[in-house]
């Protein structure tokens, strides 16, 4: 979808709209977010019900009943079924609506490239599976889990939307206008410096690894014949790019997948760590645990039972060890694979 943002250029200053009284987390980022556009970048604010003071506004986010993809992006509607793909069935609050909409213009921003770059669209739809599509679920009343599961512990008071929900005014200490305003200000800032952050790692971190995996993927024969064995220099941030990729190249002979992913521990420091591929990229269990023998045991006594030198620990779980060398992690994960 192209983004109507230059459509929107004006040389007077813009004015956002959105409603008054309790806030939440879904237009507090979506009124930052339309401010890191250039058409938005000094854009008032507006926050009030009054439909006819609303339509003298640009841009009018989480209120007034409409959603029209230009002007007005509401959710609460009736008959509004808006996701942000055909692949989601999350519905949208307003913090997606405009995300869905200049989502790409502000990563392209981001990045100095043109909106249909194949980097701005991985980066995307990564940040809003990773960071918007929850606040959509949440603000929609959508729960993550089936209802009959009972959660171990509460995390309510730690979520981005409870977190905004606490800036709203005490109800035993009411504000006015002016002062539930700032309120709102605060919030949009608070929330929006998490958005940033996100795109700022996922830009400048994230993206940046795929060419590693990519690299790595091609060259993993040369450390098993099947090429179930990742080599990095140091830890990146592989997994979702390796599930990612493994889609994209047609990676579906289970006998050639990759299990295990060596990596050194960074600059000046020797230890290498073998760490196993896990069954999906949000899974504790593993494609192929290292071994059960060697779970729990450090140096000295992994070196003798695993019958390879230098061994510094396997975690109890199985999922990740260590060596002092690369060619000690290699002689691990490939006894590993024949056990």
């Amino acid at each position: 979808m192209s983004s109507p943002e230059a459509k929107r250029l004006k040389t007077e200053a813009a004015k956002i709209g959105t409603h008054n009284g309790h806030f939440h987390a879904d237009e507090a980022l979506a009124v930052y977010m339309l401010r890191l556009l250039p058409s938005f970048n000094n854009a008032a604010l507006l926050r009030t019900r009054d439909s006819a003071a609303l339509e003298t506004c640009d841009i009018i986010v989480d209120v007034s009943g409409v959603y029209d993809g230009t002007k007005h992006f509401d959710h609460h509607q009736r008959g509004f079924t808006e996701t942000f793909s055909s692949s989601k069935q999350t519905k949208l609050s307003s913090a997606g609506l405009v995300y869905k909409h200049f989502g790409r213009a502000i990563i392209a921003q981001r990045l100095s490239l043109p909106e249909d770059h194949a980097s701005v669209e991985l980066l995307y739809q990564k940040l809003y599976t990773e960071f918007v599509e929850a606040l959509d679920a949440n603000d929609n009343g959508i729960s993550a889990y089936p209802r009959e599961i009972e959660p171990a512990f509460s995390t309510g008071g730690i979520t981005l939307p409870s977190l905004i929900g606490a800036f709203n005014p005490n109800w035993n200490a009411p504000v006015d206008q002016a002062g539930e305003d700032a309120l709102f200000e605060k919030a949009s800032k608070f929330i929006g410096d998490v958005f940033s952050q996100k795109l700022e790692y996922y830009a400048s971190a994230w993206l940046p690894a795929r060419e590693f995996v990519v690299k790595a993927l091609e060259e993993r024969t040369k450390h098993d014949v099947d090429g179930r064995i990742l080599v990095f220099e140091q830890s990146i941030p592989w997994k979702d790019h390796l599930f990612t990729l493994e889609a994209e190249e047609g990676i579906t002979d289970e006998g050639k997948k990759p299990l295990y992913v060596l990596y050194g521990e960074g600059a000046g420091k020797p230890n290498w760590r073998i760490q196993c591929v896990p069954v999906s990229k949000d899974s504790f269990e593993s494609r192929k645990p290292l071994p059960e023998a060697w779970r729990g045991f450090r140096d000295e006594e992994l070196s003798k039972i695993s019958g390879v030198p230098g061994g510094v620990f396997v975690h109890a779980s199985g999922f990740i060890g260590g060596n002092t060398s690369y060619e000690g992690a290699l002689a691990m994960a490939k006894k590993a694979l024949e056990l």
